[in-house]
């Protein structure tokens, strides 16, 4: 007879946040949007009219942990599928086991983890068999839907978006993990409610996250003949490194540089050197919110305040020459300067209308006063007849006109009051008058 380890008792050694994984929609913590008294979700779950659906959410709020429970309230076999580890064959294997199932009458909830994953074959591999009924199809994902799943499926499924935990929900699931058995009940751990909120803070809406941080707080604990404290020390060591919710290719990377973007327009520099320490605390490369600014400056700046441009440009090459963690300074005196310069969109629209009526109209030629015409053939077709040089006129502008016939006076630049634009606009209404107003001009 085999000799059992001491290691065998595999239950005792899991992770504690396996350990605690809820059963029930009673146990379950957060999301109450979904999970309350009569909402949507819970109702489908404990009526048993499960249909295909998509889990969207960040990390530790409870996806695979929801499917799980709904397998054990609907009447169908589970099978538990990861997008890391499976491919096409796998799918195959279990599409056809799925379907012999269908055809004894028995339902298949497939649930893939990190459905996202999967490249366009892999999820049009489940199109047929969710069409069927051959399976019900869960999905999770951090990742937004739309961007990450084709349109077919997703048109076939609906999303439920799971919420960061809070922090009373994350506390509450804390002294949950200290009183069960399953957690820390048949021990004593000295913890207090401080220590408890500071876990949670830091756990960042992640349940995983929290129920780790516990654990390794205890492990790391004093041990006395009476009870395990939670030291500050330990704990301290435990809570040093945050972990954000960044990702730079993911939809948060497009949500927070949008938010940058629109505290600087709103010239709430607060605002937008926190969300610049977000992205730089979240991994991002300082060059590319260097570039982002570039952009800003001309687009939301412009020539209200040139210079706008210039401190842009150069907090890019302070962060080229010194990188991370130095250049964070150089960034947010870009960021500050950015957000409190006067603001104008005239540039951005002026190229938008140009970009408009050059995709609707025809493409228009050159008047011939303003070409070129360095052959005789070019001049003999009146390339430059009547050409005016501004230079050698009094006023250092000629009347002549440079659009095409079509769009002559056609109007795309509209600088406004702000700032130096002020002067610009001023100056070019002079000139658009002084054009209209008078017959000619003599050079000098």
């Amino acid at each position: 007879m085999e000799q059992m380890s001491l290691f065998d008792n595999r239950e005792n050694f899991s992770p504690l946040a396996t350990r605690l994984r809820p059963e029930s929609l009673d146990d379950f913590v957060g999301q109450k949007h979904l999970l309350g008294k009569g909402k949507m979700l819970r109702n489908l779950i404990e009526k048993d009219q499960i249909s295909s659906m998509i889990f969207w959410g960040p990390p530790g709020v409870g996806k695979t942990t929801l499917a799980r429970i709904i397998a054990n309230r609907t009447q169908a076999e589970f099978t538990d599928f990861s997008a890391v580890t499976s491919g096409i064959r796998e799918i195959r294997d279990v599409m056809t086991k799925a379907e012999n199932s269908r055809r004894m009458g028995r339902k298949t909830l497939l649930f893939i983890d990190e459905i996202h994953r999967f490249n366009k074959a892999q999820q049009d591999a489940f199109l047929p068999y969710v069409e069927k009924g051959s399976i019900i199809l869960i999905g999770a994902t951090t990742e937004n839907p739309s961007f990450e799943i084709n349109a077919a499926l997703l048109s076939r499924c609906k999303v439920f978006v799971l919420n960061m935990l809070q922090e009373d929900d994350l506390a509450e699931l804390l002294q949950h993990a200290l009183k069960s058995p399953k957690g820390y009940g048949n021990q004593k751990i000295g913890i207090s409610e401080r220590q408890i909120s500071a876990i949670a803070q830091f756990a960042n809406g992640d349940a995983r996250t929290a129920l780790n941080t516990l654990e390794m707080a205890v492990l790391n604990g004093d041990i006395d003949e009476e009870q395990i404290t939670v030291t500050d020390e330990a704990l301290q060591q435990c809570i040093t490194k945050k972990s954000l919710l960044y990702d730079k290719k993911g939809e948060e990377h497009y949500n927070i540089i949008s938010a940058l973007h629109k505290s600087m327009r709103n010239s709430d520099p607060d605002a937008a050197l926190y969300w610049m320490t977000r992205m730089l605390e979240g991994g991002e490369d300082p060059l590319y919110i260097a570039r982002r600014l570039i952009r800003f400056a001309s687009e939301d700046v412009g020539a209200a305040d040139p210079e706008a441009l210039q401190i842009a440009v150069a907090s890019y090459q302070a962060c080229h020459f010194i990188g991370m963690p130095e250049c964070d300074v150089n960034l947010a005196e870009a960021v500050v300067y950015l957000s409190m310069a006067p603001k104008s969109n005239a540039l951005y629209l002026a190229c938008e209308e140009c970009k408009s009526d050059i995709k609707n109209r025809p493409d228009e030629p050159v008047p011939l006063t303003i070409r070129n015409a360095p052959t005789g053939l070019m001049k003999d077709l009146h390339y430059g007849e009547g050409y005016q040089y501004a230079h050698n006129m009094k006023e250092k502008v000629a009347r002549m006109q440079c659009l095409p016939d079509t769009l002559a006076g056609r109007r795309y630049y509209n600088p406004t009051t702000e700032g130096q634009e002020k002067q610009i606009s001023e100056k070019l209404e002079d000139i658009r008058n002084w054009k209209e107003e008078k017959p000619g001009s003599d050079p000098q």
